[in-house]
């Protein structure tokens, strides 16, 4: 009986341990600031959307992030924008039938730089998906 219940707390122990470090898919502020060499597939991520959507989300989540707009270009969806002192390309491009990718790339394409403006506006675009685009009345 002792035996049984030192293997039930050992087994409690591991899946709290590994549980907590495992599945752990929130990065903490210092990991989303603090620049690191990021991978070229962290900076593409395809959604469920016409190609026009995800530009005029990806404008919104750039403006929104408070990142500064450098260029914009509908006709090849891209944007140019500066963030945290350097400039980043987000083009948005027809990946299917009602399928499109947003790839964000550095435009020095050195990878060094912090995680989170990445992420964020990735995160933007994910939590307004479902959001309604209406078209801006003239004054």
């Amino acid at each position: 009986m002792e035996r049984i219940k030192k293997i039930l707390v050992g087994i409690f122990f591991v899946i709290l341990f590994f549980g907590n470090v495992c599945f752990s898919e929130e990065l903490t502020v210092q990991q989303l600031t603090t620049p690191r060499t990021v991978a070229f597939s962290e900076c593409a991520k395809s959604y469920n959307m016409p190609v026009d959507k995800l530009y005029l989300l990806s404008i919104d989540s750039i403006a929104a992030n408070r990142f500064e707009i450098k260029e914009l270009q509908s006709k090849m969806g891209y944007v140019l924008f500066r963030a945290a002192g350097r400039e980043f390309l987000a083009t948005s491009a027809y990946y299917g039938a009602n399928k499109s990718i947003l790839r964000i790339t550095p435009a020095n394409n050195n990878y060094y730089f912090a995680p989170g403006i990445v992420l964020n506006i990735f995160k933007y675009i994910d939590l307004n998906t479902d959001a309604e685009i209406k078209p801006v009345q003239k004054s």
